[in-house]
């Protein structure tokens, strides 16, 4: 929960298209919402935020306390949060940065606010420079337009496969860089990376939810119309329980990603997706000609009559 004082700032700036008065009056500012890592429920913080370039930075100070913030440890476990930013809202991936990047942007974020130097003296906790990327997969675009659930879930699907694409590309990229390596100075760190790790951990999330959603309410409504597809939807949820349990081996990897065997990450990365990606092409076969007429957005349910 928000202080007193938060919730005031809070109110303030999103009656006023981000701008507040006293303490913050003239400063940048955002609202950045997390989800609890231990209760999953959300949580909105009013930060100072420093632009690079087109890259937003938040520093986990802490005003100098000597542990994270909460909102750090949040997004630790749930990569994917909601920033407010004048009057847009928007999805981000908050990822903490590693090594001489952090460096460089915590300078950056000195030089522009200097009152973090004075956070850092009062700690010897390392402040984390954290940066606010588009959630989106590289190269995203969403369909303009979406009638029909048939293409509600297509978009869905074409959202999971992008995401696991730019992780594999991520982790492709690391191994090439250490193999490459010749020297001077050191080789890259033998784990992966928080990028990877934030980036890993939001697809896996994003999946489960997924999953869950068609085991729970998708696949039970369909079933109901389609008695004859018995053996279809026995399928289905078996390969949704083999994703599962690929997809909690990578998130038990990714809890020690920074010293965690890069190269078995890499050979379940790809075992997901070799599963996936054929789960999707077998449901997508099966699944989208029954949905190619339900309306989507679904209607509304009928008002009480009069």
């Amino acid at each position: 929960m928000p202080t007193s004082f938060d919730q005031s700032v809070i109110e303030e700036f999103r009656a006023n298209g981000g701008k507040v008065g006293g303490p913050f009056e003239g400063g940048d500012l955002l609202l950045l919402t997390t989800t609890g890592a231990r209760s999953g429920k959300e949580t909105t913080t009013p930060l100072g935020y420093v632009r690079h370039g087109d890259a937003l930075l938040v520093v986990a100070s802490n005003l100098g306390a000597p542990r994270h913030p909460d909102w750090y440890r949040n997004l630790l476990a749930h990569p994917v949060v909601q920033v407010e930013l004048g009057a847009r809202t928007f999805e981000a991936l908050a990822v903490p940065t590693e090594g001489a990047r952090r460096e460089e942007l915590f300078a950056h974020a000195v030089r522009a606010a200097p009152g973090y130097a004075d956070y850092q003296a009062r700690t010897t906790r390392r402040l984390p420079v954290v940066v606010l990327e588009r959630a989106e997969p590289e190269g995203w675009e969403p369909p303009r337009e979406v009638t029909t659930l048939a293409a509600k879930l297509m978009e869905v699907h074409t959202w999971l496969r992008a995401q696991l694409c730019q992780v594999k590309t991520e982790v492709d990229a690391h191994f090439v860089a250490r193999a490459a390596h010749r020297g001077p100075g050191a080789p890259p760190a033998p784990g992966l990376g928080l990028q990877i790790r934030q980036r890993c951990l939001a697809f896996c999330q994003s999946l489960e939810f997924h999953h869950t959603s068609e085991d729970q309410h998708l696949f039970p409504g369909i079933a109901r119309h389609h008695p004859h597809l018995t053996d279809t939807f026995a399928r289905l949820a078996g390969e949704h329980r083999t994703v599962a349990r690929i997809q909690r081996g990578l998130v038990a990897l990714l809890t020690d990603i920074g010293i965690a065997d890069p190269e078995r990450f890499h050979a379940e990365l790809d075992r997901m997706s070799t599963e996936l990606n054929a789960h999707l092409d077998y449901e997508e076969e099966q699944i989208l000609p029954l949905l190619a007429d339900v309306p989507w957005p679904p209607a509304p349910p009928p008002g009480p009559s009069s």
